[in-house]
């Protein structure tokens, strides 16, 4: 009996680490005014990533993105996740309307707004993406936002060479798998774009690791036999951005 218990647990744990993610996911970027970074990280570290749990989100990370030097910007990215896009819609709500909310808003923008531009796209989970949850480890990672715009009607055979080869290969020289997402509207690219985070212990690993990536004899024929079978390149265009986690973030 024993015996069969300890079975039908490793199958509960199994199943369940295999079961389909159908949280919604939400990627902000904040472009903040000039001088009015430090105010805004202070209103989230003090208030908003609470009142955020508090109604519901559940905070994944909070980053802020780098130049090419590795010089912060007044830039900052968050990834919030929520059981549903219904429910997510109810949470902004209740929050919006939160009278604590409304009170910290009107004391930290009494010197005027500290946000000068806000981009949100929501995301959906590839089935080959890890679970996506808060982690940290010491020292703090530095972490990659990639986003990949494929050619018309490339975006699957992209999906098949990241499940079928180039994550684990990442692994394999040393890139943590974060997260791998597809945006849910048309608007921010459905059809056509992936969307992922990678860790790294940092940029100089990075690019260490990248090299060694792209001189893989696997990841070299990878590449070739999936380009062949689609009549050409999966990509159109690819964007990278290194991010750097604020003290406050549940990711570092």
């Amino acid at each position: 009996m024993k015996k069969l218990l300890s079975v039908l647990s490793l199958l509960s744990i199994s199943l369940a680490m295999n079961a389909a993610d159908t949280r919604c996911f939400e990627l902000r970027t904040y472009h903040a005014g000039p001088g009015k970074l430090d105010a805004l990280q202070k209103r989230f570290r003090e208030h908003t990533a609470s009142l955020f749990a508090k109604h519901g989100m559940e905070n994944i990370g909070y980053w802020v993105e780098l130049d090419k030097d590795g010089t912060p910007t007044n830039t900052l990215t968050y990834l919030l996740a929520y059981p549903s896009r219904e429910a997510r819609d109810k949470s902004w709500k209740a929050f919006g309307a939160d009278p604590d909310w409304k009170a910290v808003v009107k004391e930290s923008e009494a010197n005027g707004r500290l946000v000068q531009k806000v981009v949100s796209r929501f995301l959906a989970p590839t089935d080959y993406s890890p679970v996506v949850k808060p982690s940290k480890k010491d020292p703090p990672r530095v972490f990659e936002l990639r986003t990949y715009t494929t050619a018309p009607g490339r975006l699957e055979p992209l999906h098949a060479r990241f499940r079928d080869h180039t994550i684990a290969l990442f692994k394999k020289h040393g890139m943590e798998n974060f997260g791998y997402w597809t945006p849910m509207d048309a608007k921010d690219g459905a059809d056509n774009t992936l969307i992922y985070i990678l860790a790294h212990k940092s940029r100089e690993a990075a690019a260490e690791s990248f090299k060694a990536f792209r001189e893989d004899p696997d990841w070299v024929a990878a590449k070739k036999a999936s380009e062949e079978k689609a009549g050409g390149s999966l990509t159109t265009k690819v964007e990278s951005v290194f991010m750097t986690p604020t003290d406050y973030s549940a990711t570092k």
